[in-house]
This record gives C-alpha cells, structure tokens and sequence, in this order.
C-alpha cells in the first residue's frame, strides 16, 4: 500500500487555512491510497478555555469524506468533537467509500489540561483497509504500551500527534520501540510551527516492523513522506522471526 504522512504547519484555530494547506500537499502529492494527517489537523492541540470543536458530521468530518470520495483513497487524522455535551479528541479513518471508523483518544495528556476539558475513550479500535490492519492511536497513548500490544490483530500502528520539540526524543524512541516490540509497521505523524504554548519541529515518520526508517519528513518543514507498505514483507518476517508467538498472554 502507498502512503502518504503530512507533517502541516497548523494555523490556531483556523479551520479554512488547515484545510486549504492540506488539500495543497495532498494534490502535489497525487496517488496515495492512505493520507495521514496530526492530530487536531484543522485547529491545532486546544484544550483551554474557546476549544474550536464540531459536532458529530460536521464540518471537517464532511470535508473528509468529500475528498477521500473524489480522489479514492482513504484519510485519517484527529478533530476535536462534541457528542451529548462531552468533548473528544476523536481520530476519524474515512475510507474512499465514505465509511468513516473513529477512535477516541485514551491516554488524555494532563500534564496540559486535556482531562479537564475532554472525555477518555474506551474502545480499542483496528480498522481493515486496503488489505491491512491499521491501529489508531493518538499522541500520549504512545507512552502507554499495554494498551496499543499487538494481539495479532493489526499490522499497522498510526499515531497522529501535536508532540512539542522539548520532548522529541521521546517521540523518536518510543515511535521505534513500538515497532519493534510489535512487529509492527508504524507510522507517526506530527506537526512543525508553533501554537500558544510550545514549538513543534515533526518527526513525522514511517517506520518498518524492525524499527528502520522507510520514510521521514524534514524537520522544521512542512513537509510530506511517503512509503510503501507490504503485507508480504511483514508476514515473511513475523513467519521467520515470530517473537510474537513467543509474547505473554494477558488481559487488558
């Protein structure tokens, strides 16, 4: 599968703008069957006081499904939503059919207030595209391994984040332990500039089930990666070096 990870520079708040740069990368960058997006794609991280939120279906889940239907492929990303009077940090995976799947962040980041304003999803969520097992994840649930272990259920990790620069190494570290530990591709998506409270310089990464780079977007840029994902590749390896049949059986 082709893909294509788009490392933005999210303007605060300003749905039109995020919108208009992502639609500009993803024309120059024609033929992907998977557009990653970060996360809060169309406002950047809001957890204080004026959160830009929409309802369930609005605006920028509309604006998915309209491009993943007119160019056939699918997009994915996170939106601020609200549902009966609750906030959620949701990751919508809109397919070139319209079908959308959505995750809701678990691991909310209260070191910046997100569990004061949003709801902590429950619900482990993989969907099926194309032929692979994608899982959603977003931001600090990469600091929590138990939650995203491979069961033997997905092939692809993607994480969409706003992961500031004073903390990059983390993002770079755990992004690899996470494919290697899995036997996993990973694909991690986060974005440059600045919004209110810190600076962010990418990282935005495709990596291979062995934690080796497969692409990778320059820092500090916008900038968009892409890399080619074989299931055939994976499975050869998980039948040749199957560490994941060797892996503790437990219950989460």
């Amino acid at each position: 599968m082709e893909i294509a990870l788009l490392q933005t520079d999210i303007a605060w708040g300003d749905k039109k703008v995020n919108l208009e740069q992502v639609e500009q990368l993803m024309n120059q960058h024609l033929g992907a069957q998977l557009y990653v997006l970060p996360e809060m794609f169309a406002t950047g991280f809001m957890v204080g006081e004026g959160v830009a939120v929409e309802p369930v279906g609005g605006d920028v889940h509309r604006w998915m499904v309209q491009k993943a239907t007119q160019k056939g492929c699918a997009i994915a990303g996170s939106v601020a939503v609200e549902e009966n009077g609750r906030l959620y940090n949701r990751f919508y995976f809109v397919t070139p059919d319209g079908a959308t799947w959505h995750y809701d962040k678990r691991h909310l980041f209260t070191y910046a207030g997100e569990d004061k304003r949003y709801t902590k999803g429950e619900d482990r969520v993989v969907v099926r595209y194309g032929g692979l097992r994608f899982l959603l994840q977003v931001c600090y649930d990469l600091r929590f391994p138990v939650f995203s272990r491979n069961r033997g259920d997905y092939d692809v990790a993607i994480y969409v984040a706003n992961w500031p620069t004073a903390r990059l190494f983390a993002w770079q570290t755990l992004l690899r332990a996470r494919a290697i530990e899995n036997q996993c591709f990973v694909l991690g998506v986060n974005r440059v500039g600045n919004d209110p409270a810190n600076a962010y310089s990418g990282g935005t990464v495709a990596l291979d089930p062995q934690g080796q780079t497969l692409a990778e977007c320059r820092a500090n840029e916008v900038d968009v990666a892409r890399a080619t994902l074989s299931l055939e590749a994976l499975e050869q390896l998980r039948r040749s070096f199957p560490v994941m049949r060797d892996g503790d059986v437990f219950i989460l």
